[in-house]
């Protein structure tokens, strides 16, 4: 009976990630108004660019378009910068901006609710679960607001002002005082679960249910009425209602806890308990730091993501990953494999989620990852492994949708413009493997070389970030090296070329400052192994593939070694990048007057769209 109707649940699910992509492609559709005419997408970007009392131009379209379709703001902000707005009113539109945003998305979430409940698909328990985890998320996203203005907007500014933009000294006054939350231990830990409020003595930590006790208490009450639902219902499938109930239990008592030296505690224990939730609907809580540079306060994460059944079987990255990382380890000596045999634990742990976003709230509509590898909690992976969720249906047809930039075919020339678009549009099938080698990699990437005190003893002048996202991708292409196939070289060398390059536009924005200095570290391994020279637009030199093969396996080889001697992450990164005037910049001329180059031009005609038809 069980089987029968856990297929059934199967096929409902599939129905529903049908009418995702359906729903999803509607809203990828808006781009269509680049070229001409599009009602509904018309209509919603006068709404937003009045409100925000921004001009109707070419520029300003393409920044509302990818604010609203894909909820990424950087390219509001350089419209807006470009305009001459000042700070304090760029902070403004910014808010205004999420405010037209996430009601947009969550009028299109209740939509979807309505109609999963009017088709009566799935089962009444995961219904349930559906219908609770959207209100949890309507009271996150009132919350993301007051987030964002205490910690990013005031305290981080002020912080900054008092040490003249030298992040070492706000790192060390932050541990010489006491203000950065502690695992169980008494040690300080990787992440932050408060805020900062400042004292007629200076600051105080304070717990997000204390700094924020009203928003808490209605995300608290929230959990409470999604528990009650539940409680209703069995989970006929998979028998996983005590597990569920347990884990939001666990975020209940977290998020109303006052005491800042046991928060650390209390989330690792919503993360072991979401780590028995097995099925293939999942909720993702705050499990990343990305936005806040210098304590690392959690980010108010809300979703729920659900699998493709027809995809979760097609990653053959895993092996790779850990046939090559074995062989590493064995050749670094005894410290190595002690802290690569706990990696591989993980890795073989690790359940894998290939699906998409199906809700989301609070600090998503600011921008929604491609794939995340999580929870962030060492202690917690090393006794229950991580979840690797990747969106590569939702990744593709994004890609597909979108425009191509004029700057792109200026940087990389038309002819590889119209190879990429080639690949995702005509052989999909080849691109969900070169996704695997590179974004699933990736997230693997993540998990190795890593012990439990690592990113804390590295972080010292708080740059572990800024060299971990690179470690991550680069841990993708050594198992890639490790197990190559001939036909994928040149795409593989073709992705991680666009990828660098793309990389520059977001020197500025704090929050994916880490992918930035990722994109400085491959510009300067591409340039130096002669595999790209820039000569009025980007050339690849695909002959001087194994040179630069030899060039990643040595500068990965050092960063692993780095790794385990768990050094300052500064020290790495100083090798190919330096900040001068709060801007890193690369240390080679040749490769610092490309970038200079292209974030001018990202400046001056970042938002413009070219006609490739």
């Amino acid at each position: 009976m069980t089987s029968n109707k856990k297929q059934q649940f199967m096929n409902d699910l599939q129905a529903v990630y049908l009418e995702l992509q359906d729903r999803q492609a509607e809203l990828n559709g808006f781009y269509e108004l680049l070229k001409g005419e599009h009602a509904k997408a018309k209509e919603t970007v006068d709404a937003f660019l009045s409100l925000l009392e921004l001009p109707y131009n070419d520029d300003t379209v393409m920044a509302a378009l990818t604010r609203i379709v894909n909820l990424r703001e950087d390219a509001l902000e350089q419209v807006m910068q470009k305009l001459g707005i000042d700070e304090a009113q760029i902070r403004l539109k910014k808010e205004l901006a999420y405010g037209f945003v996430s009601m947009m998305h969550i009028a299109r979430h209740e939509s979807l609710i309505g109609w999963i409940e009017q088709q009566k698909l799935l089962t009444p328990f995961y219904r349930s679960l559906i219908f609770g985890v959207h209100f949890v998320g309507l009271r996150m996203s009132e919350w993301q607001s007051h987030w964002t203005h205490h910690i990013i907007n005031t305290v981080n500014p002020e912080l900054s002002a008092l040490f003249n933009g030298d992040d070492a000294k706000v790192f060390e006054m932050l541990e010489a005082n006491a203000l950065l939350d502690t695992v169980e231990e008494g040690c300080i830990g990787d992440r932050c679960y408060s805020v900062l409020q400042k004292t007629p003595e200076g600051y105080k930590s304070v717990a997000y249910a204390e700094a924020f006790a009203k928003e808490v208490e209605a995300v608290v009450v929230a959990l409470e009425q999604l528990i009650a639902l539940l409680r209703q219902h069995e989970d006929e499938v998979f028998r996983q209602k005590e597990a569920w109930i347990a884990y939001f239990t666990a975020l209940k008592e977290a998020f109303g806890h006052t005491k800042t030296d046991e928060l650390i505690g209390m989330w690792a224990e919503v993360d072991r308990r979401w780590m028995a939730i097995t099925t293939p609907i999942q909720v993702g809580h705050p499990l990343e730091y990305y936005e806040d540079h210098y304590r690392n306060a959690v980010a108010l994460e809300w979703d729920l993501r659900i699998v493709n059944p027809k995809l979760q079987e097609g990653s053959h990255t895993r092996n790779n990953i850990k046939l090559f990382a074995y062989e590493m380890a064995e050749k670094f000596g005894e410290d190595a494999m002690r802290i690569m045999t706990k990696n591989l634990l993980q890795v073989d742990q690790t359940q894998l989620y290939i699906g998409q976003p199906m809700l989301y709230y609070a600090a998503e509509f600011n921008g929604l990852f491609s794939a995340q590898v999580v929870p962030n909690d060492e202690r917690v992976s090393s006794e229950l492994g991580k979840k690797i969720f990747a969106y590569a249906d939702f990744v593709l047809e994004s890609k597909k949708s979108k425009p191509v930039m004029q700057l792109s075919v200026e940087t990389m020339g038309e002819a590889f413009v119209r190879k990429q678009r080639k690949l995702a549009i005509e052989e999909p099938a080849l691109w969900h493997r070169l996704y695997d080698i590179s974004t699933i990699g990736h997230e693997y990437g993540h998990i190795l070389w890593i012990d439990t005190d690592t990113e804390t003893k590295m972080n010292a002048t708080g740059q572990f970030k800024n060299i971990e996202e690179f470690k991550a991708t680069t841990g993708g292409l050594m198992a890639f090296f490790r197990n190559e196939e001939e036909a994928l070289k040149g795409h593989i060398v073709d992705d991680l070329v666009s990828r660098a390059v793309g990389l520059m536009a977001w020197r500025e924005v704090g929050e994916v400052l880490p992918y930035y200095c990722e994109g400085l570290i491959h510009l300067e391994l591409l340039f130096a192994s002669g595999v790209v020279r820039y000569e009025g637009e980007v050339r690849i030199d695909y002959d001087r593939y194994d040179a630069m093969k030899d060039a990643y396996i040595q500068a990965y080889e050092a960063l692993a070694q780095h790794y385990l001697a768990k050094a300052d992450a500064n020290d790495y990164l100083g090798r190919y990048a330096v900040k001068e005037e709060g801007i890193f910049l690369p240390v080679s001329r040749e490769v610092r007057d490309f970038v200079e180059h292209y974030y001018a031009r990202y400046k001056e005609i970042g938002q413009q769209t070219a006609d490739m038809d």
